[in-house]
C-alpha cells in the first residue's frame, strides 16, 4: 500500500526501512507525537519493522490496530495473518484474512499466503487453488514459490 506522507520524520522512516536501516527508522518515529504514532501511516511502518525483527506478538497488536482504523483496507489483515502464522496460530490466520474486506480477493498476496497456510493445515487442494490465483493476479509470485519453505510439502506431493 502507498502513503503520502504529510510529516516529514514518516517519510524519511519509510525511506530507511526500504533501505533496510531498521534502527534509523525507528529512530524517526521517535519524533512523532502520540497522535501521529497512531495514524495508519505510522501503524503500517511500524507493524514492517516489527515482522521485519520478527516481533510477532507486538507487530500483531499493531496489525490489528491497522484493521481498526481502516477496516475496507487489505494491508492490516494481511499483516495480522501473517503474524499468526509464524506464532504457530494458523487456523486464526485463515479466519482473519476469510474475515476481511472484499478487496483482499483482489490482493495477489492474500491468495498466496492462504495457500501456504493451507498446506500447514494440510489442505493441498485449497492451496493449489489458491496458488494458482495468486499466479493469476501477480505471476511474479511463481518465481516467489518455487523457493517458498512454506510449499516445499505441497510440491513434494501434488505438484500443482
Amino acid at each position: 500500500m502507498k502513503w503520502s506522507y504529510p510529516i516529514p520524520c514518516l517519510e524519511r522512516a519509510q525511506g530507511y526501512l526500504d533501505l533496510g536501516l531498521l534502527d534509523d527508522a525507528w529512530s524517526q518515529l521517535a519524533f512523532l507525537s502520540a497522535e501521529q504514532r497512531d495514524s495508519p501511516e505510522a501503524l503500517h511502518i511500524m507493524a514492517t519493522l516489527l515482522m521485519k525483527q520478527k516481533r510477532w506478538d507486538e507487530a500483531l497488536i499493531v496489525s490489528f490496530r491497522i484493521c481498526e482504523l481502516l477496516p475496507s483496507k487489505s494491508g492490516g489483515f494481511i499483516h495480522a495473518a501473517y503474524c499468526l502464522h509464524e506464532l504457530g496460530r494458523t487456523r486464526e490466520a485463515c479466519e482473519i484474512l476469510r474475515s476481511g474486506p472484499d478487496c483482499l480477493q483482489r490482493e495477489p498476496l492474500f491468495h498466496y499466503n492462504l495457500s501456504c497456510y493451507s498446506v500447514s493445515l494440510g489442505s493441498f487442494d485449497e492451496a493449489c487453488a489458491s496458488l494458482e490465483r495468486s499466479f493469476e493476479l501477480d505471476e511474479r509470485l511463481a518465481g516467489i514459490a518455487e523457493h517458498d519453505p512454506d510449499l516445499v510439502p505441497l510440491w513434494a506431493t501434488l505438484r500443482c
